[in-house]
């Protein structure tokens, strides 16, 4: 099942377009989740050196995607932190890997999309975002094959 699921996942953002690497996608995403957080934590989370990172987070903030912000606690730290349009980017990205797995679903015969329907709230337990819920599997959950897109 394991083997089933990761595959999914990487067949899922294998076929969406790449605008930036992974490694600065799931930094956005760290933001978003974890919010601004030191460059050494980042560099550390994603397992890359620490001038990587600021070059990596120099990138991002050359295209509006994130900031560098002091520490309130600490006037001599600085933390980087998702800026609106990263947010934004983060949002859509989200929501277009959902719709790509709509689209994958919608491909299937009628009675696996249902099992993966039912499966949904283990899946939404595995993933620890039940919190995020997109439009798109919303209407995965709420209706029949054939009706989503």
């Amino acid at each position: 099942m394991a083997l089933a699921l990761y595959s999914l996942a990487a067949t899922v953002v294998g076929r969406m377009p790449r605008d930036l690497s992974l490694t600065a996608a799931a930094t956005l995403y760290a933001l978003e989740r974890h919010g601004p957080q030191r460059i050494t934590h980042l560099a550390a989370r994603e397992g890359v050196t620490q001038p990587s990172m600021t070059a990596l987070v120099t990138k991002l903030e050359d295209l509006g995607l994130a900031e560098r912000r002091c520490d309130p606690s600490d006037g001599r730290v600085v933390l980087v932190a998702l800026s609106p349009a990263g947010a934004r980017y983060v949002t859509e990205r989200r929501q277009a890997g959902a719709d790509g797995l709509v689209g994958l679903v919608d491909d299937l015969p009628e009675d696996q999309a249902a099992s993966l329907r039912a499966a949904l709230p283990a899946l939404r337990a595995l993933a620890g975002r039940d919190d995020v819920d997109t439009e798109a599997s919303h209407r995965l959950a709420a209706e029949p094959r054939g009706a989503v897109r």
